[in-house]
């Protein structure tokens, strides 16, 4: 399965954790960041509202993108017994969030949007992960916040930083916390090999040799 390497890669977010993740799939891509910063659909379940964000921003950015494109939009949540932590407003606004994870569990999804703009496929979905934050005094709490580690994460920590001293233990995929699921994304790449693949695949290849 590697007619997605014969494709146009467009990753409709900045955030530096996706790029170094995706990179690992598919070496070569753009980024093209998206302005469709939506608020979630409280009405929705978690990951049905992870899932409609990261859609807003693939659907921005395919609209924007010329034909022949496979554009990937993504947005991470944290929930806490059913409350939606986003990034912090500030450091008081980070320290409370921690406050609240310290000694517990929260869930962490990963809403993604693939839309393949040449043949109109598109999966949207979200992964979960169960992640045990361990107690923290509050001094723990300031020093890590004063580090500005939590400022531009969902939940204020992260998980692939110094925020990984405090994960106690997670169940699921790590990188869906970090910020994007690629053993999901794998799996979409073979379904849309299978819709849109071994025809398109080859004559993608044709081309580029």
């Amino acid at each position: 399965m590697q007619e997605h390497l014969n494709r146009r890669w467009v990753l409709a977010s900045a955030s530096p954790r996706r790029r170094e993740l995706l990179g690992r799939l598919v070496p070569e891509f753009e980024v093209l960041p998206s302005d469709a910063e939506g608020k979630i659909d409280a009405s929705l379940p978690a990951g049905q509202g992870a899932a409609k964000l990261a859609a807003d921003k693939a659907f921005d950015i395919a609209a924007r993108v010329e034909k022949d494109a496979l554009v990937l939009g993504a947005d991470t949540i944290v929930v806490l017994e059913g409350q939606v932590m986003g990034k912090p407003r500030d450091a008081r606004d980070a320290a409370d969030m921690l406050s609240h994870l310290q000694g517990r569990a929260h869930e962490v999804y990963t809403g993604m949007c693939l839309i393949d703009t040449a043949t109109g496929w598109k999966k949207t979905g979200a992964a979960c992960t169960k992640v045990w934050f361990a107690p923290m005094t509050q001094d723990e709490i300031a020093s890590y916040v004063a580090t500005g580690e939590p400022m531009d994460k969902a939940g204020a920590y992260g998980i692939q930083g110094l925020g990984s001293l405090y994960i106690a233990q997670i169940e699921g995929n790590y990188d869906n916390v970090v910020g994007l699921p690629l053993a999901l994304l794998r799996d979409w790449l073979k379904d849309w090999a299978k819709a849109c693949g071994a025809e398109r695949g080859g004559r993608y290849a044709a081309e580029k040799n």
